[in-house]
């Protein structure tokens, strides 16, 4: 499994790191691995010193494109590493318990899918085979995070990455989970072969998911298809039209309710940066939800003594109007906001 997992070292980061007299900043407080000992057990060893949260990056872009959807995807991480990172050190956060692992390791898979046309039946039926293919490797090396008793925060990639979690999940814990995902679409369309917008349905069909709630799902940007296969599986969601437009209900009292019906398996939080409004992602919006009601959602899925692990896909800093610097710059600011939100949800829930 370690011909899976870039393992970072002082020497991968050190360009990304910045000094200021008097200040100390996260990446003086974080761990590193050691990788002088065999991964599953330096995973163990970290543990033991008092490591909870483990950040691995997924620098991909294939299964957004095997959606049909836009590329960018692979630069979600890197835009993450740098804000957060250079962030000051201080009590509000465990940055003590935080170990950076590093990313998944998809250089030749990335070669292979470069120059491929998703508007080609058959390079998109390559695409969504790469897709897969990506799926084992998440897989494999979130199950050694999870055996190590360790919650992973997952970020950069599409969507897709979500089956690989929680089949490392579900295996780890021998049981079905619960997720609840933040996201203007279900992700639930049929099984044609892997990509961004079926992670979910894949899921379900292998049996992994005991319940799954979407918080936001808009209307208007799900076929009916999908909504059809949501009710078929008893799963259930609250629509932005609902909580933004009609105001039916609020944020708070949506992600509470369905946070009731998921207490009783461990639970995945998801989050779809194509929720937050001008945000640079894969499907970008301005008719969403803000940065803070995000926040808010990790906040409170986070409260949730079962929360498993964060996973936040699908920005694609390419994709800003004003070019990449302004993209990497919104990314890794948005990322880092919702982190923050998740490690201080937890260190409160189990101080």
């Amino acid at each position: 499994m370690n011909e899976y997992l870039h393992i970072y070292d002082d020497a991968a980061i050190q360009s990304l790191c910045t000094h200021r007299l008097n200040e100390r900043k996260a990446w003086q407080s974080i761990a590193l691995l050691d990788t002088h000992v065999n991964t599953q057990q330096a995973l163990i060893d970290a543990a033991a010193f008092g490591i909870r949260y483990v950040l691995l990056g997924i620098c991909e872009d294939i299964g957004p494109r095997a959606n049909l959807g836009n590329g960018g995807a692979q630069h979600g991480w890197q835009a993450f590493l740098k804000r957060f990172l250079n962030q000051p050190h201080n009590q509000f956060l465990p940055h003590h318990q935080v170990l950076l692992l590093g990313e998944v390791n998809l250089a030749d898979i990335n070669q292979q899918a470069q120059y491929l046309d998703n508007q080609d039946p058959s390079q998109l039926t390559t695409l969504r085979r790469l897709c897969a293919d990506i799926d084992l490797r998440v897989e494999a090396i979130l199950s050694m995070i999870f055996a190590a008793g360790l919650e992973p925060i997952i970020i950069g990639g599409g969507h897709n990455n979500c089956l690989g979690i929680i089949r490392a999940a579900s295996k780890c814990n021998n049981s079905t989970i619960n997720a609840i995902n933040f996201d203007p679409h279900a992700d639930f369309r049929a099984c044609e072969g892997r990509h961004s917008g079926n992670g979910f349905r894949y899921a379900y069909q292998e049996g992994l998911l005991a319940h799954y709630h979407v918080i936001g799902l808009h209307e208007l940007k799900n076929n009916q298809a999908i909504i059809d296969a949501l009710s078929h599986a008893n799963f259930s969601f609250t629509s932005y039209q609902a909580i933004q437009v009609r105001r039916e209900i609020t944020l708070s009292a949506a992600c509470q309710r369905a946070l009731t019906t998921l207490a009783h398996a461990p639970l995945g939080v998801e989050v779809d940066l194509d929720s937050i409004s001008f945000m640079p992602v894969s499907a970008y919006t301005n008719c969403g939800f803000s940065v803070s009601d995000a926040e808010h959602f990790v906040h409170l899925a986070a409260s949730q003594k079962h929360a498993h692990y964060l996973h936040l896909c699908e920005a694609a800093p390419i994709q800003h109007p004003s070019g990449l610097d302004a993209g990497l710059s919104d990314t890794g600011q948005v990322i880092t906001a919702l982190v923050n939100a998740y490690l201080q949800a937890r260190i409160t829930l189990k101080s």
